[in-house]
C-alpha cells in the first residue's frame, strides 16, 4: 500500500516542481524586458488614455516585472494595429494591441474590408465596456432626438469604416432616420473633439468616458441618445436609450448585433501563437490589475469606467457574435457596409 502512495507523492512533487520551474521561466524571460502596448489610434483619445493607465500598473503583476511602452499605430480605423499582430509583431509575449471592437462586426458584414477573424487572436481581457452616446454641440441648437430628425443634415466625423462611431452614425441614418453626413479621415477621437469645438462638426457618437469633463460641466454639448442599454453613474437618468425606439423585431436584432462590440469596449489581444505560459501570465496579471486598488483609484480620478472581462469571457462573447443568423448579418451589412 505504501508504494502507490509514494508514487503519487513523487508525481505531485514533480508537478509542483514543474510549475515552479515554469513560473521561474516566465519571470526569467520578462525580467529586464519591455512590453510594447500598441494603440490603434493617435494619442489623446479614449483608447490611448485607457492604455496608458493600464501600462502604469500592469507590469507589477507580471512575473519579472517588465516595463511597458505605449506606442500609437493609427490607420484604417485601428485595423492596421490588429494586422500588425499577424505581420511584424513578435509573438513572444512582448506585444499587446488595443483596437476599436467595431471592427468585429465589420469582419462579419464586410470581410473584404476587414479580412480577419477575431477568434484567431489571444484575448487577454477587456477593461471596460464602451458606453456609447450620441450628442450635438450646443451651438447647433439641436437639443433632442426630435430636433435631430427635423434637421436637414447633421455633420459627424469618423476615423474610418469599422469604428464604433462609424457604425453608430450608420445606425442613426439607416435605422433611426437621422440625416447624417459623415466626414472621414480623422486620426482619432481627440482630433474630432477639436473639430467639434471649431464648428467643423455638429457633434459625434462616442464613448461616455471620453467626453471632456468641461463639455459636460459647462453644458457645451446636448446629450441625445445612448446606444448602451445600461446607464452608468453620472449619466442623466432620462437619457433616451436608442433600443427603446425600435418596435420591429428584426430591427431590434440588427441593432443588437451592431451594438454588441461595445460590450467588448476596451479590449487587449496578443498574437495567437504567444507561448502558452507567457500568455497565461499576461491574462492572470491583467485580471489582477483590474483589482489593483491604485489602478482603480486612478481610473476613478480620471472618470474612467472599469467593468472588466477576462480573456475567456471576451472569447465567449465573440462566439455569440459570430453565431449571428445570416439574414441578420445581411441586414447589418446593408447598414454598416460601404
Amino acid at each position: 500500500m505504501r508504494r502507490p502512495i509514494a508514487c503519487v507523492a513523487a508525481a505531485l512533487l514533480l508537478v509542483t516542481l514543474a510549475g515552479q520551474a515554469a513560473a521561474q521561466d516566465v519571470a526569467g524571460f520578462y525580467r529586464g524586458k519591455t512590453i510594447h502596448l500598441i494603440v490603434g489610434f493617435s494619442p489623446g483619445g479614449g483608447y490611448d488614455v485607457y492604455a496608458r493607465l493600464l501600462a502604469r500598473y500592469y507590469g507589477k503583476h507580471i512575473p519579472g516585472n517588465p516595463t511597458f511602452v505605449v506606442q500609437n499605430m493609427p490607420g484604417a480605423a485601428s485595423l492596421k494595429s490588429v494586422q500588425f499582430l499577424d505581420v511584424g509583431a513578435p509573438a513572444d509575449g512582448t506585444t499587446i494591441v488595443t483596437f476599436n471592437p467595431g471592427l468585429i462586426t465589420q469582419s462579419l458584414t464586410t470581410p473584404d474590408k476587414v479580412p480577419v477573424k477575431f477568434l484567431n487572436y489571444a484575448w487577454i481581457g477587456n477593461i471596460s465596456e464602451d458606453v456609447r452616446v450620441c450628442f450635438t454641440w450646443h451651438a447647433t441648437g439641436i437639443k433632442t432626438f426630435a430636433d435631430m430628425l427635423k434637421a436637414e443634415k447633421i455633420v459627424y466625423g469618423n476615423t474610418g469604416i469599422g469604428t464604433s462611431a462609424y457604425t453608430d452614425d450608420r445606425m442613426l441614418a439607416e435605422i433611426f432616420g437621422v440625416k447624417v453626413r459623415m466626414v472621414q479621415g480623422y486620426p482619432g477621437s481627440a482630433d474630432k473633439r477639436i473639430a467639434i469645438e471649431q464648428g467643423e462638426l455638429d457633434g459625434d457618437c462616442g464613448s461616455w468616458t471620453s467626453l471632456p469633463e468641461d463639455w459636460l460641466r459647462d453644458r457645451k454639448i446636448n446629450l441625445i441618445l445612448r446606444f448602451s442599454a445600461r446607464p452608468v453613474p453620472g449619466m442623466p437618468k432620462d437619457l433616451l436609450y436608442a433600443g427603446d425606439l425600435l418596435k420591429d423585431p428584426k430591427k431590434q436584432k440588427v441593432f443588437a448585433l451592431l451594438a454588441a462590440p461595445a460590450l467588448i469596449g476596451r479590449p487587449y489581444v496578443a498574437p495567437r501563437n504567444t507561448p502558452a505560459d507567457r500568455l497565461a501570465a499576461l491574462k492572470k496579471a491583467f485580471d489582477e490589475t483590474m483589482l489593483d486598488a491604485e489602478f482603480l483609484a486612478e481610473a476613478e480620478k480620471q472618470h474612467l469606467l472599469v467593468t472588466p472581462m477576462t480573456g475567456s469571457e471576451v472569447e465567449e462573447r465573440l462566439k455569440e457574435i459570430y453565431r449571428a443568423p445570416t439574414d441578420i448579418v445581411a441586414a447589418a451589412k446593408a447598414i454598416s457596409g460601404d
